[in-house]
C-alpha cells in the first residue's frame, strides 16, 4: 500500500487567522472583535488557557441542538467573565479562524463530542495545545481536525509547509490512517472499498496488564493473542449505550452514512437511557429548551424503535436511573468491553470490564459495526494497601489521586489499574465511585481486580447469573506486567477528608487532623446547597452515608441547617428501594432533605440542587465541579459523608463523630 502521508503538507490559509485562548479575557475579546492578531513566538505557553473543559466549549443548553451546524453557533458559550459570555453567538464562526490554540490538556470533562462540533463547524481544521485530554482528542481525529503542539504552530505562522505525516506522530498506524482520510467515516468508507488496509499486529508473548488482557481477548483477528500499548487493534465490543443527551446525533449520522434503512448489530448488546434530562424542567433557566428536549426524547425513541436496542425509557415522568449505575447493575460483566456516549461510562470498570466514553460519531460507528479501532493504551497501577479510617470514603482517595497524580498528568490517557489488598476492604460501591471519576483525572478508564465481593454483588442483582459463572469471565493482570504510567502504593490508613476547590477536581485540600471537622486551609465556608447523588454518590454506600450522618443529627436534635436546601438523588430504581427498605426515608425527611427520584440532575445542570445565583455556594458529591456545571454558583467537591455533615453545620465540615453535640457556634 502507498504512503497515504507521501507529498501532503499542511500550511495556513492566506487570510485566514488564529485566535489564542489566552488567561487574559480581554486579549481573546480583542482577536474576537479583529482589532488584534497574535504569533505563538510572541506568546507564552504558561499565559494561555489549561483544563478548557467540554462543559465551556458546549454548556449543557448548547447541547440541546443535535445538528453540528446550529450548536457552533453558540461555541465556548460556558466561558463567563463577569457574569458574561466571553464569545458572543457566531464569534468563533465569524471571527474567520482556522487555528484554535490552548495550554494543557484541552477538553477535559464530559466526552461530549459537540465540543470538537463546535469549533469543526465553526472553521477550525487544527487544533494546537500542549495536551488534550484522550475522549476530546478521539472526537478531533474522528471529525478530521488536525491536531498539534505550540512548535508547530511557529513554524505554519512563519510560513512553513509542515509535512501532514507530522500531525499524525506519536499515533498508532490505524489512526495515521483516520488522519490521513480526513475522519473516522471518510475512512470507513475506504475501509470498506478496499482503498486502505488495517496494519497487522505481530506482538509477541509477553506478560499483560487488565486492560491489555481484555483487549486481546476481544481480538477480530483470533491469530493475535498478545498485545502492547501503542498497537492498533480491531476488537469487537460486548456492549454499549447512550441516552437522551447523545443519541439523536448517533440515530443522524447513521441515517446521514448508510441511509434510513441502517442496521445495528447486536441490539441485544445496547441500549438507550432516559437520564439525564427527566428533571430539566425543574431548572428555571432550562424551561425555554424544553421543545428542543422533547425533540431529543423524540430522535431517541425513533432510533430505539428503528434498531431494538434495550430501552430504559422513563415510565410516569420518572428514570429508571442514572446509566452508568443501571449499566453496573444489569448490563456490564467482568471481562466485557463497553463503549458509551459518556465519560462517566468507565464507571463500569469496578464490575472488572474495560469501559470507556466515545463521542457520537465513534459511537455510530461501532454499533454499526458491531467492533471498534483502539489503540492500546498504558496503564498505571495504584497498590491499595490498608485501610480507610472512619470517616474518608473512596471519594477522598480519588481527590487525593487527581492532586497528587492527575495534576502531574501521570494518569494522562492512561488506563487506572486498582489493585491490593486494600481493594478488598472497599465495597463494591465505593470501588464504582474509584473508576467512575478515573475520567476526571484524563485517564482513558478505570479498572478493578475482581474478587468474590465481585462476583456476589452482580450475581444478586442479575437475573440468571451465577458466581461460579462470573467467576469464569474475571481477568486478572499477569505477574511482571508493565506499567508505563508506574504503580503507585497509596495506603488507605493515610488519607484524610478532602475537598476540591470550586473549578477544578484537581484542587484538593485535606481535613487538618488536629482540628477536627475544619478543612486545612480554606476556614469557614458557608453553604447554600448540599447536593448528594450523580452516577458518583447515588448507589447504596452513599444513602447509607448520608443517612448514618442524619441520623447523628437527629439523636443530637439536629437538623439541616436553615440557610442550607439539602438535596438527595437516588442514582438507581434499585438504590431507591433500598433506601426505603432500610427507613432512611423518615430519617431524610425528619432532618429536612429534600429527596429527589433516581436519575441525572443537577451533576449536569439539568435538575433540582443547581445554583441559582453566582454568589451561591454549593458542596457537592458528584464528580466534576467546572465552572457552570451544576449552576452558576460556586461549586466544592467532597464525599457523601462531608456533603450530609455540612448540610447540618451550614459550612463546609467534614464528618466527624459526635460533632453535632458540640455547641452550635455562630
Amino acid at each position: 500500500m502507498s504512503d497515504p502521508f507521501a507529498g501532503r503538507t499542511v500550511s495556513l490559509t492566506p487570510g485566514k487567522r488564529v485566535l489564542f485562548l489566552t488567561k487574559d479575557p480581554d486579549l481573546i475579546r480583542r482577536q474576537l472583535s479583529g482589532e488584534l492578531d497574535l504569533r505563538m513566538d510572541d506568546v507564552r505557553a504558561e499565559d494561555l488557557l489549561d483544563d478548557i473543559n467540554t462543559d465551556a466549549m458546549t454548556p449543557a443548553w448548547v447541547c440541546f441542538d443535535w445538528d453540528p451546524a446550529v450548536i457552533a453557533k453558540n461555541a465556548y458559550a460556558g466561558l463567563i467573565v463577569d457574569g458574561k459570555r466571553l464569545f458572543p453567538e457566531r464569534a468563533l464562526m465569524d471571527g474567520n479562524f482556522e487555528v484554535i490554540v490552548s495550554g494543557l490538556r484541552k477538553g477535559v470533562g464530559s466526552s461530549r463530542e459537540t465540543a470538537a462540533q463546535c469549533e469543526k463547524w465553526s472553521g477550525i481544521r487544527i487544533a494546537i495545545a500542549a495536551s488534550f485530554a484522550p475522549i476530546h482528542a478521539r472526537n478531533n481525529l474522528n471529525l478530521g481536525t488536525l491536531m498539534g503542539d505550540h512548535a508547530m504552530l511557529s513554524r505554519l505562522q512563519r510560513g512553513e509547509q509542515v509535512p501532514l505525516a507530522e500531525f499524525a506522530q506519536g499515533y498508532d498506524d490505524i489512526t495515521k490512517l483516520v488522519i490521513a482520510c480526513g475522519g473516522l467515516f471518510p475512512f470507513s468508507k475506504q475501509l470498506a472499498e478496499g482503498r486502505v488496509k488495517l496494519p497487522k499486529v505481530d506482538t509477541p508473548p509477553r506478560p499483560m496488564t487488565l486492560a491489555e488482557k481484555i483487549l486481546a481477548s476481544k481480538l477480530v483477528d483470533p491469530s493475535v493473542k498478545h498485545v502492547k500499548p501503542g498497537d492498533p487493534v480491531v476488537v469487537r465490543v460486548d456492549g454499549g449505550y447512550s441516552h437522551e443527551f447523545t443519541t439523536a446525533q448517533v440515530h443522524a449520522f447513521l441515517e446521514e452514512e448508510h441511509g434510513k434503512s441502517y442496521a445495528v448489530k447486536n441490539p441485544q448488546k445496547f441500549a438507550v437511557f432516559e437520564d439525564h434530562l427527566i428533571y430539566a424542567d425543574s431548572v428555571v433557566r432550562m424551561r425555554p429548551f424544553m421543545g428542543k428536549i422533547e425533540t431529543l426524547r423524540t430522535m431517541q425513541r425513533q432510533f430505539q424503535t428503528h434498531t431494538g436496542v434495550l430501552s430504559f425509557a422513563a415510565k410516569d415522568g420518572i428514570s429508571p436511573g442514572i446509566c452508568h449505575q443501571v449499566a453496573r447493575e444489569r448490563i456490564v460483566d467482568p471481562g466485557d468491553f463497553i463503549q458509551a456516549t459518556d465519560s462517566h461510562t468507565c464507571m463500569g470498570g469496578c464490575n472488572n470490564a474495560l469501559t470507556w466514553g466515545v463521542g457520537a460519531t465513534e459511537y455510530a460507528g461501532l454499533v454499526h459495526a458491531g467492533f471498534t479501532i483502539v489503540e492500546v493504551p498504558e496503564s498505571i497501577r495504584f497498590e491499595l494497601r490498608g485501610k480507610l479510617r472512619p470517616g474518608v470514603t473512596a471519594k477522598d482517595v480519588m481527590l487525593f489521586i487527581l492532586a497528587n497524580h492527575a495534576r502531574r498528568e501521570e494518569t494522562l490517557n492512561r488506563v487506572m489499574e486498582f489493585g491490593g489488598p486494600g481493594l478488598a476492604t472497599l465495597s463494591m460501591d465505593e470501588r464504582g465511585t474509584l473508576t467512575n471519576m478515573a475520567t476526571e483525572c484524563t485517564a482513558r478508564s478505570g479498572i478493578c481486580e475482581a474478587d468474590e465481593a465481585t462476583f456476589r454483588w452482580i450475581a444478586e442483582r442479575r437475573k440468571g447469573a451465577d458466581v461460579a459463572s462470573l467467576r469464569k469471565l474475571a481477568v486478572s493482570p499477569d505477574a511482571g506486567a508493565t506499567y508505563h504510567g508506574g504503580v503507585h502504593v497509596i495506603d488507605l490508613a493515610s488519607i484524610e477528608p478532602m475537598v476540591a476547590h470550586p473549578g477544578n477536581p484537581d484542587k484538593g485540600i485535606p481535613s487538618d487532623p488536629t482540628n477536627g471537622a475544619l478543612i486545612r486551609e480554606i476556614g469557614d465556608v458557608r453553604i447554600d446547597i448540599a447536593y448528594g447523588g450523580s452516577c458518583t454518590a447515588g448507589k447504596e454506600d452513599d444513602l447509607d452515608m448520608y443517612a448514618s450522618v442524619m441520623r447523628d443529627a437527629l439523636d443530637a436534635g439536629r437538623r439541616v441547617a436553615p440557610h442550607v436546601r439539602f438535596f438527595i438523588q437516588f442514582g438507581s430504581e434499585s438504590v431507591a428501594a433500598y433506601a426505603k427498605s432500610r427507613g432512611y426515608l423518615e430519617v431524610f425527611e425528619k432532618t429536612g432533605v429534600t429527596v429527589i427520584p433516581p436519575g441525572c440532575g443537577a451533576c449536569i445542570g439539568c435538575g433540582p440542587g443547581v445554583s441559582d445565583t453566582a454568589d451561591q455556594v454549593t458542596v457537592s458529591a458528584i464528580n466534576r465541579n467546572y465552572k457552570g456545571r451544576s449552576g452558576p454558583g460556586m461549586l466544592w467537591l467532597a464525599s457523601p459523608l462531608t456533603v450530609a455533615a455540612s448540610a447540618v453545620a451550614g459550612k463546609i465540615s467534614a464528618f466527624a463523630p459526635g460533632m453535632f453535640r458540640e455547641p452550635v457556634r455562630a
